[in-house]
C-alpha cells in the first residue's frame, strides 16, 4: 500500500467538501525580514513599530501579503498540487492583523466545479479561511484553479458560484485602534493623501524588477508552496518553471510604493487574474488605476480601491482590441487599501 500522496485531481473534488490543510505555521520576524529582502517592500506601517504606534496600533503588523502567501501555501497540497494554472480571486477580506508569533492554520470549502470541454481538466472554486491560534479569522478569499483530471471518466455536475464583483466598503474590516489623524507623511515617504487621488487616475510606478530563478524558488519555498509547475521543469512542455502568481502580486504591490506610499494596508481583494504566465528573466513593472474612493468610520482613515497591473510592457495598456488581456500583462488585481484622508 502506497504511503505517498499524488495530490488531488479534478475528480476528487465535490461541492460542500471542507478540507483541513496540514502543517500549522508560526510566523515571526524572520518571515518579515525575508519578505522585505525578496520584494522592495517599504510601506511604513509594516516597517516600523514606532510608526504603527503613532497610528494607534500596538506595534507593526506583518505585511498583509505575508498572511495571504502563508494561507495560500497551506492550501497548495490539497487544492493546486496538480494545477495547470491558478485563474483568479474574489471576495477576499483581511479580518485580523497578523502579529509576530501568531500561528496560522487554514481550511477550504469547495464551492464550485466545472469540467473543461477538453475532458482532461476542470476548474475548481474554493473558499479558503486562515485563522490564528485563537481561532480568529485572519483572512478569507475565494480562488479558482484549473486542475488536471486523473482519467477520462464522467464529469461531475457543473456548479459555478455566484461571486460578488467587489467587497463593499461597509464590509471592510478596519484594524482596532487604527487612527491616521497624526499621520506623519514625511516618514511615510510621500505627501499624497486620499483627497489627492481621483477616480480614473492612472499611476505609472516607474520602476521595474527582473525576476530571477533563485529569488522565485526561495520565495515559493518560504511560503511552503509545493505546486509542481513552480519547481519541476519537466512538468511543462516548454521546460520552464512557472513563477508563482503571488510572487508577481508582491512585486507589483511593492513597486506601487512609488506613487502609493500611503496606501498602507490591504483590507480586501475584490478580484484578480493572472493574465499571462511569468518566467525567470521577465522584467516586471506596475501601474495602478484608481477605481473608487470612500470614507470609513476610523479617525482619519479612508479607503481607496485600486486596480494594480503587473506588466512587461507600458503603463496603461491592459487589453487589446479583441478584449483579451494584452500578451505583456501578467496580473490584473482589484483591491481596497487604507489611506489617510
Amino acid at each position: 500500500m502506497t504511503k505517498t500522496n499524488a495530490g488531488r485531481f479534478f475528480e476528487d473534488y465535490a461541492v460542500g467538501d471542507v478540507i483541513t490543510h496540514a502543517v500549522p505555521r508560526t510566523i515571526k520576524m524572520g518571515e518579515r525580514a525575508l519578505y522585505h529582502a525578496l520584494y522592495p517592500a517599504r510601506h511604513a506601517l509594516h516597517s516600523s513599530d514606532q510608526f504603527a504606534q503613532s497610528c494607534g496600533l500596538p506595534f507593526s503588523p506583518l505585511d498583509d501579503l505575508v498572511t495571504f502567501h502563508t494561507v495560500f501555501g497551506k492550501t497548495v497540497p490539497d487544492v493546486s498540487l496538480n494545477a495547470v494554472a491558478n485563474l483568479g480571486y474574489a471576495e477576499g477580506r483581511w479580518i485580523t492583523s497578523l502579529w509576530p508569533g501568531d500561528t496560522i492554520t487554514a481550511t477550504s470549502e469547495v464551492i464550485g466545479v466545472k469540467q473543461n470541454s477538453n475532458g482532461k481538466s476542470g476548474v475548481v472554486w474554493v473558499r479558503t479561511t486562515g485563522r490564528n491560534q485563537h481561532g480568529e479569522e485572519l483572512m478569507s478569499y475565494v480562488r479558482w484553479v484549473m486542475v488536471r483530471k486523473r482519467g477520462e471518466g464522467p464529469a461531475p455536475e457543473t456548479v459555478i458560484p455566484d461571486l460578488a464583483k467587489a467587497v463593499s466598503v461597509q464590509d471592510l474590516v478596519i484594524p482596532k485602534g487604527l487612527d491616521f489623524t497624526n499621520y506623519d507623511f514625511a516618514l511615510a515617504g510621500e505627501p499624497h493623501r486620499l483627497s489627492d487621488y481621483s477616480v480614473g487616475e492612472v499611476i505609472d510606478h516607474v520602476d521595474g524588477v527582473t525576476i530571477e530563478e533563485a529569488e522565485h524558488m526561495l520565495a515559493t519555498r518560504l511560503w511552503q508552496n509545493t505546486a509542481k509547475v513552480h519547481f519541476d521543469a519537466t512538468n511543462r512542455p516548454d521546460g520552464k518553471r512557472l513563477i508563482y502568481g503571488g510572487h508577481v502580486i508582491s512585486l507589483a504591490r511593492a513597486l506601487s510604493f512609488n506613487g502609493l506610499a500611503n496606501a498602507q494596508m490591504i483590507v480586501a481583494l475584490n478580484g484578480g487574474a493572472h493574465a499571462n504566465p511569468c518566467f525567470a528573466g521577465d522584467t516586471v513593472r506596475a501601474w495602478s488605476e484608481v477605481l473608487d474612493i470612500a470614507e470609513t468610520s476610523a479617525p482619519g482613515v479612508g479607503a481607496i480601491r485600486l486596480r494594480l497591473v503587473a506588466t512587461k510592457g507600458e503603463a496603461g495598456t491592459l487589453r487589446g482590441e479583441d478584449g483579451k488581456y494584452a500578451p505583456e500583462v501578467l496580473l490584473d488585481l482589484d483591491y481596497w487599501a487604507l489611506m489617510p484622508v
